[in-house]
């Protein structure tokens, strides 16, 4: 089974290339992705200092590794600021193809690194490579490819982009890593939703997957536990009374409130934060939110979540400005995913949701999600690039 191939000239009223002029791309996403940035580079600097010393490793050695892919992150970036948005449903596939060997190599080869019980890690030699991280820009490319024509599911010829992604999934949630797998499936049922799914019907099934949800953990606490695995169940009651495991499973969540109750209004100041003197573990990736809480206070994380809400606006904004289908949803699963992620980890470094182990965009330590977010804002980006028509002038005509 293959793909239709895209054609530019039937999607894009602007075609050919030579009769448009491309403006500048979105000033206000680049500046609000400059200041994530810079704000996870130093960050990561203030959280990992202390432990990269009792390593006797350089202080600056997880920051300095962190701009070694922002490096690439930002040459990847600038490739997709030029490079035509509508040809990258020619690469949906072979892309989706590496993401979908790198996973298998992960779960079936020792290649696969598991930290914390879980394996999501390709080990390179000379560093880890999440492959769950790329399976984002994947599923926003296949389902973009998808859905661009129309939102009909039960098409035979969309099956081929609906296969990879299902692989994906599960291959993804064997590691395991449920919050990306809901991260995946959320930004999969956003960009049908976006191009022209049925709203009753997405609202019934999400009404229909919460109360699945509920009866699924309200049986497991009552010790009858079908689809939700130990560790799954330990991160629910944990969550929901932190106290009374304090000294194991709560002991990260607790210290993370404690951090934000010490930074109060205005914070103890940049590098000052205690917390991070292994009182909170995964301070410079998962909960990394929670030391720029204690350090810049509040009015720290009113910042942080401010560019988030920025980004997701101009974001929805140049969705909105696109003149073809395949650039909106483009723009809506980018937009989607980059965002929901944020919200996922403050939700968690804030006990607002259970512990699910996805690190903040352009912030946390990690140089897969930091490279992979980059390459889908030099997408957006190039989205965001207005095409204006050529007018020709007649040279026949004289002004008096």
């Amino acid at each position: 089974m293959s793909y239709q191939k895209y054609n530019p000239k039937r999607e894009a009223p602007y075609t050919p290339k030579q009769s448009v002029i491309l403006t500048p791309p979105d000033k206000t996403v680049m500046v609000v992705v400059a200041f994530l940035v810079t704000i996870g580079i130093i960050s990561i600097f203030s959280a990992s200092a202390p432990k990269c010393m009792e390593l006797g490793q350089n202080p600056a050695h997880y920051a300095l590794f962190q701009l070694f892919f922002l490096v690439i992150g930002i040459i990847g970036m600038k490739f997709f600021i030029n490079y035509d948005y509508k040809n990258l449903i020619l690469w949906t596939m072979p892309i989706t193809i590496a993401v979908v060997i790198a996973l298998i190599l992960v779960a079936f080869t020792p290649l696969g690194v598991t930290v914390n019980e879980s394996r999501r890690w390709l080990n390179l030699g000379f560093t880890n490579l999440q492959p769950s991280e790329f399976a984002k820009f994947a599923v926003v490319l296949l389902m973009s490819s998808a859905f661009f024509r129309n939102s009909k599911v039960f098409e035979s010829a969309k099956w081929v982009y609906f296969i990879p992604v299902l692989v994906m999934v599960a291959l993804i949630y064997k590691q395991p890593n449920l919050s990306m797998v809901i991260l995946l499936g959320m930004t999969s049922l956003i960009i049908w939703l976006s191009a022209g799914g049925p709203l009753k019907l997405v609202v019934t099934l999400g009404a229909a997957g919460f109360a699945f949800a509920v009866t699924m953990i309200t049986t497991a606490l009552n010790g009858l536990s079908f689809f939700i695995k130990p560790y799954q169940l330990t991160r629910i009651t944990t969550w929901l009374n932190p106290e009374q495991y304090a000294l194991t499973s709560g002991y990260q969540i607790i210290q993370a409130l404690t951090a934000f109750a010490t930074g109060s209004f205005w914070g103890v100041g940049f590098g000052n934060s205690k917390q991070k003197l292994y009182w909170l573990p995964e301070s410079h990736t998962d909960f990394i939110f929670a030391v720029i809480g204690e350090e810049l206070g509040w009015l720290g994380c009113i910042l942080v979540i401010g560019l988030f809400w920025t980004l997701i606006h101009r974001g929805l904004v140049i969705a909105s400005r696109c003149p073809d289908m395949y650039g909106k949803l483009l723009a809506v699963g980018i937009t989607f995913s980059i965002g929901f992620q944020a919200f996922l980890n403050i939700s968690v470094a804030t006990s607002f949701l259970p512990a699910t182990g996805v690190p903040l965009p352009f912030i946390s330590y990690g140089g897969s999600s930091l490279m992979v977010s980059l390459w889908m804002i030099g997408v957006l980006l190039n989205i965001s690039k207005k095409r204006v028509k050529k007018i020709r002038v007649n040279s026949n005509v004289r002004f008096l």
